[in-house]
């Protein structure tokens, strides 16, 4: 059982949880965990710099899921690498204003998957369902204002849930967590009456997922039918692949995030299992979603092929 500080003094030097990990095995965590991150990188990497690059991409849907991976780097490296580096330097320390900054981030991370999700569900409804209308309904002032409505309401939203949060002040400092959240930090705080976070904090984990999942039952909902009403094969074949992606990576976060919030409602699991599931959150699917958009996604397929024939080319 992990020790906590019972500091009653607040510093803007914080102590926070770390892996009981044996000695032997610190080097062998580091290096996968270094291997992790680094492929985690290159693979969003990959998928923006293509986004940008090739002008095949260059349509409503790849906008759309640029925000995707861009999420998925902020996730994965606010908080990933520093914890990598407390196995080996086991310095257990992080500053306060460090601390809010990656609990921001990584509340950020979590709101943008859903909104983003959300929108690319709607996209697609509209590709599939309004095809003679898609152009004109998804014109550049409509691609940009649902990608500032995403990334606009979950800052928003944020911003609000880490101000309520910070209006207690601090007499502890011992993150209980191995990475900084908003629970985490309002967990500082001396006392007082936690009604309205409480209320405010599950209320937006609600209205996040409440509308993310409205949007896309709708327009998944509605794909389904225009594919059982086609009769061509084929067509329908493609209108399910276009969405294949989106709805895996859906259900992945959501099978993730609900396995990282059960861990914590029992006892008898182990502080580090507990931790891992945690981390899962950020850490799983920017590793997951590069290579899910990449082999279900026919248009970034061909993009990278083309772009490593070229290379070859150039090298021969």
């Amino acid at each position: 059982m992990e020790l906590q500080p019972s500091n009653d003094t607040f510093s803007f030097t914080l102590q926070i949880a770390t892996f009981d990990v044996s000695p032997e095995a610190i080097y062998p965590v580091f290096v996968t965990g270094t291997l992790i991150y680094f492929f985690a990188v290159f693979c969003n990497v990959t998928i923006l710099a293509l986004i940008v690059t090739q002008q095949s991409l260059h349509k409503p849907m790849f906008y759309i899921l640029f925000s995707l991976p861009l999420a998925d780097l902020i996730g994965i490296t606010c908080a990933f690498p520093r914890v990598l580096v407390d196995i080996v330097a086991q310095t257990n320390v992080v500053y306060y204003p460090t601390c809010v900054l990656q609990g921001f981030l990584l509340h950020m991370y979590g709101g943008s998957v859903l909104f983003i999700l959300a929108a690319m569900s709607f996209d697609r409804y509209i590709a599939i369902c309004k095809p003679l209308r898609y152009n004109s309904i998804m014109n550049p002032y409509t691609v940009s204002s649902v990608i500032t409505l995403a990334w606009g309401l979950d800052f928003v939203m944020i911003v609000v849930l880490f101000a309520l949060q910070a209006r207690f002040p601090k007499c502890k400092t011992f993150i209980v967590n191995v990475f900084c959240d908003n629970v985490s930090l309002l967990q500082l705080s001396c006392g007082g009456d936690f009604t309205v976070n409480n209320i405010y904090g599950l209320g937006i984990t609600g209205f996040m997922q409440g509308i993310s999942l409205i949007i896309q039952l709708f327009s998944y909902v509605q794909i389904l039918r225009v594919c059982l009403h086609h009769t061509q094969t084929d067509a329908r074949i493609k209108a399910v692949n276009t969405c294949l992606a989106q709805v895996i990576s859906f259900i992945l976060y959501e099978l993730v995030t609900s396995i990282a919030i059960l861990s914590y409602r029992f006892q008898n699991v182990h502080p580090n299992t507990r931790k891992i599931f945690g981390m899962l959150i950020f850490t799983f699917l920017p590793v997951v979603n590069p290579i899910l958009y990449g082999a279900k996604t026919r248009d970034i397929r061909k993009a990278f092929l083309i772009v490593l024939k070229k290379r070859k080319v150039m090298f021969t």
